[in-house]
């Protein structure tokens, strides 16, 4: 086999190092790991910022009432 075929990585979650082929968790080591990850973006703990305007809940809820007008 080549090289290649052996890619190591290291765990996001934990930075054990592990292999990238024949790892159905990847990038994580383990299921494990794998849920802790999903469990930090459930709670919030990891966000993807969006540059540029925020709508507030009011300004949500009246878009969806206009939207609903509209059917």
């Amino acid at each position: 086999m080549s090289k290649s075929n052996h890619r190591k990585i290291k765990c996001p979650t934990c930075k054990k190092e592990t292999t990238w082929n024949d790892n159905p968790f990847r990038p994580f080591c383990s299921e494990r790991c794998k849920l802790i990850d999903l469990g930090q973006w459930a709670d919030g703990s990891y966000r993807v910022e969006t540059p540029g305007y925020s709508a507030t809940a009011e300004e949500i809820e009246e878009s969806v009432r206009n939207e609903k007008d509209k059917y």
